[in-house]
């Protein structure tokens, strides 16, 4: 009987502040799907970091004719000083930072160049002469990039010894920038469904300030009285949580399809990770709008 009755106050207060319920529907939607994507994002740098950073490369860029370094002051770098340099990162010493040692010529280096630079007006107009030798070193552990650095970075021969974690660390940083925006556009958005779920409360509770009088005349209780209301926030706010699910689910379905397809070298996050977020964002929307409602009832309405 006493489900039967809070059922039915529900679906009067809905029905009767429709467009508020709607209003809250939406905004909880849009919160929670900026919610969704800052954490989908956190996850996306996590799996990128752990596949980058396995395959992470020291470059040891050799001299040519104009560097500046000072250990290219006497000039490009000779036979003697590119073996010296070779033997060094294949040495004892550095076996246990050092796990693979390739070499690339200038030849070399002018095709890597002109597949990364493809469509750039400058390719035609640079030559092999211009672009350095070096050896590619893959590391036992990339967190050990400054052995790396200290050994060689004064060594004859050497003009510079670059990191390419460098390089994804200033990538992965954007990335956390874009996180925060959407996490802070959420948190303006969810202050927003928050004020919403208040209005339609008290909207829904001075509609029906005659039945609720009555209620108390007969000694219902608060529970009772307040758990109508209670419920209305809550199911717009699930409601609201279950379109945001879904955005993000299409989202990943079909962006991440395309963008596995124009970038296979690199590790997206497939749909699978949405189950480690959705189950977040129908707690969080059902604890805002239950917590706003009950504040709402207990001291403005005095429910």
């Amino acid at each position: 009987m006493r489900f039967a009755f809070v059922l039915g106050e529900i679906a009067s207060g809905m029905r009767r502040n429709l467009v508020m319920v709607v209003s809250v529907v939406l905004v909880t939607f849009i919160s929670l799907t900026f919610v969704g994507a800052a954490g989908l994002l956190q996850l996306q740098i996590n799996q990128m970091k752990g596949y980058w950073y396995d395959r992470v490369q020291v470059a040891v860029f050799l001299c040519v004719e104009n560097s500046t370094s000072e250990s290219c002051a006497s000039g490009p770098v000779t036979d003697e000083q590119r073996a010296a340099i070779e033997a060094k990162l294949k040495s004892p010493e550095l076996s246990a930072y050092v796990d693979t040692v390739e070499y690339e010529s200038q030849d070399q280096a002018l095709v890597h160049f002109r597949d990364q630079l493809a469509n750039s007006p400058i390719v035609e107009a640079v030559t092999a002469e211009q672009l350095p030798e070096s050896f590619r070193v893959g590391l036992v552990d990339p967190e050990k990039y400054e052995v790396i650095s200290e050994a060689f970075s004064s060594e004859p021969g050497v003009d510079i010894v670059s990191d390419q974690r460098e390089y994804l660390e200033e990538i992965f940083g954007y990335i956390n920038i874009a996180s925060l925006v959407a996490l802070g556009i959420a948190v303006v958005m969810s202050v927003g469904a928050i004020l919403l779920v208040a209005t339609t409360i008290r909207l829904s509770a001075f509609s029906r300030r005659r039945e609720t009088g009555i209620m108390r005349l007969v000694g219902a209780s608060k529970a009772i009285i307040q758990l109508p209301f209670v419920l209305e926030g809550v199911i717009a706010a699930i409601l609201g949580a279950a379109i945001a699910s879904g955005t993000l689910w299409a989202v990943l379905r079909y962006g991440g399809e395309w963008l596995s397809r124009e970038y296979p070298q690199m590790g997206f996050i497939s749909t699978q990770e949405l189950l480690l977020v959705v189950p977040a964002l129908f707690l969080l929307g059902a604890l805002l709008a239950g917590a706003s409602s009950l504040l709402t009832l207990r001291r403005y309405l005095k429910v």
